[in-house]
């Protein structure tokens, strides 16, 4: 894998590229992805879907991908990332929010995040720092944007580049990841499947019969095969950090906790990785103590397992292993990466 310390750099470098070019911009660029994705979803719609086999099974798993896309997209744009001293967040009760039932069938409420404690898995209370920039007591994995200027509970990047215009952070994450996988499998989807209907739009040998202009089309399956491939890295990178239980922003900082604690001969431990399928589970918010597995392939809103001010670690820790007082890296440090 790609050393993390090089990709979160080329991250910040993104971000700060991204912040200068769209400045105040950044609502129209979002209003150029909504284009764009409508226009792939009208290509696909009117020029793919009429030579699909099976239709009555194909479309409606075409629906439901579009749905996801379209949906997660809006979720990661509109809802707030979680800044340190925002006000609790309580599951909505509209149509859109998923419901997660107790074994009793009562609605669980999220109380501070410490809620229960299983074989492997120990839920604790944050320890609490001070940002040395805006000058509040802030709790652990909570990070200062300089973009926003504001403290993010579980920061992972500021995303100007990407059409989303604002942090990803608690609240919007899991949204965030399944844009970009659901981004991803449309794109391939497109592709494999209209291969054909693109060398017709170029006019090789074929006459056009769609109300989709030819050029859209060729624009829009192009646009797909780089989006393919340019997320498709993206989201591989993210899995991997969802997979080990850390951010893009932990990522980086604990390659240099390891190097310390390597010196002294010790171990680095990261106290958050609780396996790959019980990080997954943590993440996506679904199992035994969340939402039903059913989530992931419907869109519906719903709230992390914490509140950012407790978080569920290995057993036996209440901090990483190898990593002494003092030796946190700061929002001042990352400004030197």
């Amino acid at each position: 894998m790609i050393c993390a310390r090089q990709v979160f750099r080329c991250f910040k470098t993104l971000e700060r590229w991204g912040n200068i070019i769209t400045g105040k911009a950044g609502p129209y660029f979002v209003g150029l992805a909504v284009i764009l994705l409508s226009m792939g979803i009208v290509c696909f719609f009117d020029v793919i879907t009429p030579t699909l086999s099976y239709p009555i099974f194909s479309i409606p798993i075409c629906v439901l991908i579009a749905l996801n896309l379209v949906m997660h997209y809006y979720y990661v744009i509109t809802v707030p990332p979680g800044f340190v001293n925002d006000p609790p967040r309580e599951e909505g009760r509209s149509i859109l929010w998923a419901t997660k039932l107790s074994k009793k069938g009562k609605l669980r409420s999220m109380t501070g995040g410490v809620r229960w404690t299983s074989r492997g898995v120990k839920i604790t209370p944050a320890l609490s720092t001070k940002c040395l920039k805006c000058k509040i007591t802030r709790p652990e994995r909570a990070h200062h944007c300089r973009i926003c200027n504001k403290c993010v509970l579980k920061y992972d990047h500021h995303c100007p580049v990407s059409w989303i215009n604002q942090c990803v952070g608690l609240h919007n994450e899991r949204h965030f990841v399944m844009f970009m996988a659901y981004l991803v499998l449309s794109s391939f989807c497109f592709c494999a499947t209209g291969y054909e209907r693109f060398f017709r739009s170029l006019g090789v040998n074929y006459q056009w019969e769609h109300n989709v202009p030819e050029v859209m089309f060729a624009m829009i399956f192009i646009l797909s095969a780089v989006i393919w491939f340019a997320v498709g890295i993206m989201l591989s990178y993210h899995l991997y950090g969802v997979s080990r239980g850390e951010t893009s922003v932990e990522a980086q900082d604990h390659e240099e906790y390891r190097k310390k604690a390597k010196e002294r001969n010790e171990n680095f431990v990261n106290s958050y990785d609780l396996g790959r399928k019980k990080n997954f589970a943590f993440f996506f918010n679904v199992g035994e103590t969340g939402y039903p597995i059913t989530t992931l392939f419907i869109p519906f809103r719903i709230n992390p397992y914490t509140d950012g001010y407790s978080w569920a670690r290995q057993e036996g820790y209440d901090r990483h292993q190898g990593l002494r007082q003092g030796e946190e890296l700061t929002d001042d440090d990352e400004e030197d990466i």
